[in-house]
């Protein structure tokens, strides 16, 4: 009796290893066998569109469901401008799933490229983001301290409800910011920054009293003051001399 079992399961497992190589040859997983006839995506779509996605996978699916190569298909969608990360998977018996996740931009970098709110450029079309998303500029080693510049003024400044929309940094060291109304706010080195911004926002509602235009131009980079240039009149000069 225990020899019978013995036998039985030997001859299931030669059965198991056999049938593969018998579905080989008979052609079970030929590379045209059994086709991918649907496409499921799982995404946001906000920018990455479905044409985009079927475009970059539809030709890869010319083979079979189990010749069908995952990793292409995925570097294939990865590539498209707006993807941050793409997962593929197979569901029997002829479905591709994709689960796309976007890239949610933070800003544009020196009016060509997009960063990312994981701090990475991407290049991506401009026209639908940039009304909206804040100018940053400078150079390239240095954009997480540009990123990081904006996130403090653009807090500081809402305090006096004066919404921040650029901010740049000079390949000598030199910080300015842009506000929503276009003015433009020099403040210089890195080092004085905090301290000529604090002074400028702590008398900054008395200075715009009589003022409903605003300003055209303020420069921060005084002494004991700053410059303020109000729209069509001559700069009015709050004390010192300016620093280079």
């Amino acid at each position: 009796m225990r020899g019978s079992i013995r036998l039985l399961a030997w001859s299931l497992a030669l059965a198991l290893v056999a049938l593969p190589i018998v579905g080989v040859l008979r052609g079970w997983f030929a590379v045209n066998r059994w086709p991918v006839t649907q496409l499921t995506v799982q995404a946001e779509f906000k920018h990455v569109s479905a044409a985009a996605i079927r475009a970059a996978v539809v030709p890869r699916l010319n083979k079979g469901f189990f010749a069908l190569n995952l990793d292409a298909v995925q570097k294939s969608v990865a590539a498209l401008p707006w993807v941050e990360s793409v997962e593929v998977r197979k569901r029997w018996p002829g479905t591709l799933l994709l689960t796309v996740q976007e890239r949610k931009p933070f800003a544009v970098w020196n009016g060509k490229q997009l960063i990312s709110r994981q701090g990475k450029l991407f290049d991506a079309p401009l026209s639908d983001v940039h009304h909206v998303l804040p100018d940053l500029h400078g150079p390239d080693s240095r954009l997480a301290e540009v990123a990081s510049f904006y996130a403090e003024t653009h807090k500081a400044f809402a305090r006096n409800k004066l919404q921040i929309t650029g901010v740049a940094l000079t390949e000598r060291g030199s910080w300015s910011v842009t506000t929503a109304g276009g003015a433009r706010i020099v403040i210089g080195d890195r080092d004085q920054a905090n301290n000529r911004l604090r002074r400028f926002l702590d008398v900054y509602p008395q200075l715009m009293a009589g003022h409903a235009d605003g300003f055209a131009y303020a420069d921060l980079r005084y002494t004991n003051g700053f410059a303020v240039r109000w729209p069509q009149a001559a700069a009015a000069h709050a004390g010192g001399s300016p620093r280079t």
